[in-house]
């Protein structure tokens, strides 16, 4: 069995014959917290749909939890893998409770129907909208909620089945400064206690990278430009390669800063 949780060899990604991601190696190991960054189109939400299982590769091998994808029924890992993206956010029901939001994830499912939650189930689930500082709402309807009670609704639900592997895919998007500056603040305590899930954040910017973050992946036009320990390859120079701007980086407090380089 592989010691990776995430693992692409050689993936390769075409659509209508064209080429929209890889060829790319990439793994994730148990404690890594991992960015994807990239500009528009380089195939961060492809990467990530292969990552959580919804999409299969076209060439090359994905592992996911020692298991080979495409040898595997996906519905058996899906449970270990905790996702949030605007897709799923639109896909739950709008008059749902947002308890009920968060308990059906238990089952893998979206709406409740007739299932069966013991008191386990119930104080997992409020537990987890504390943490993420959303308990008030939870007799409210998710079709009421704003936009950043949404995002917190939603990462709280993807850690109801306590997943091995967290996937979030733009958390802080959309949000204003002091929505931002609080949700990611949660997400780094969170994974940052001992038993957290292996992260893996796709953001388009720097300034929504979770302190804590400790590897790093660009993309560009579907191909990897540089991949490794955070400090490593988040710099001025791989930001001008990848994004096109030069900048100057700063790191504050395990954040990171660009302002424009004249």
């Amino acid at each position: 069995m592989s010691e990776h949780l995430l693992g692409l060899h050689e993936v390769e990604v075409l659509r209508s014959g064209k080429r929209i991601l890889g060829p790319i190696s990439w793994s994730l190991s148990p404690g890594q917290r991992w960015v994807i960054l990239g500009p528009n189109g380089a195939g961060k939400t492809t990467l990530l749909s292969l990552l959580a299982a919804h999409s299969f590769p076209t060439k090359g091998k994905v592992e996911i939890l020692g298991k080979e994808l495409g040898r595997v029924d996906v519905f058996d890992l899906r449970t270990r893998i905790g996702i949030t993206s605007s897709a799923i956010t639109e896909s739950l029901p709008a008059d749902e409770r947002v308890i009920d939001i968060v308990l059906t994830a238990a089952y893998g499912i979206s709406g409740r129907w007739r299932e069966d939650y013991d008191l386990w189930d119930e104080s997992r689930a409020k537990a987890l909208l504390t943490i993420f500082g959303v308990r008030e709402l939870g007799e409210r309807t998710f079709g009421t909620l704003s936009e950043g009670e949404r995002k917190r609704v939603q990462i709280s639900r993807a850690l109801m089945a306590d997943p091995e592997i967290l996937l979030l895919d733009e958390p802080a998007a959309g949000l204003d400064l002091g929505g931002r500056e609080d949700i990611l603040a949660r997400i780094s305590n969170f994974t940052e206690e001992e038993f957290a899930p292996a992260t893996v954040i796709v953001t388009h910017h720097l300034e929504e990278i979770p302190s804590g973050t400790t590897h790093a992946l660009l993309l560009k036009e579907g191909l990897p430009r540089y991949s490794g320990p955070i400090d490593e390859v988040l710099t001025s120079e791989s930001i001008h390669d990848v994004f096109g701007v030069r900048v100057d980086l700063n790191r504050i407090n395990g954040r990171f800063f660009a302002t424009n380089s004249y």
